[in-house]
């Protein structure tokens, strides 16, 4: 039996490609804006945007950024053979961007009253990763 196997019978993990560029870029220092413009693909510089905006209290400019980086991350899910549903291992690195932005968007759709998509960004966020939903908050 493989250390990975699911003895639940549910999907296996999706483990996004690594895409180093902008991660190496973004902890080097660059400007997340200038990442995304040259990656627009990386959930991650979204999500350092969404981060950034929010953080600065720019919330409907963090919620378009955060809105962003979750789409763009589900493409690269769906890519990687993801079907919907199951985990997405916040343990893997390359996937972090994508759960980064999930808990961004889930945070600003709580601060401008979005009840509704809060509870379902946060409910997928726990059931993708109860890591990243305890690390990221």
């Amino acid at each position: 039996m493989s250390i990975h196997e699911n003895l639940l019978g549910g999907p296996p993990p999706t483990h996004l490609p690594d895409d180093p560029e902008p991660r190496e870029l973004l902890a080097s220092g660059a400007a997340p804006a200038e990442v995304a413009a040259k990656y627009p693909a990386s959930s991650l510089a979204w999500a350092q945007l969404a981060d950034e905006a929010f953080d600065g209290g720019r919330v409907v400019e963090s919620y378009a950024y955060a809105r962003t980086g979750y789409h763009r991350g589900l493409d690269a899910l769906r890519r990687s053979g993801w079907k919907g549903h199951g985990p997405v291992p916040f343990e893997h690195e390359p996937n972090r961007g994508f759960l980064r932005a999930l808990h961004a968007l889930a945070r600003a759709a709580q601060s401008i009253g979005e009840q509704e998509e809060y509870e379902r960004c946060s409910t997928f966020l726990r059931e993708s990763s109860p890591t990243a939903a305890n690390t990221l908050g």
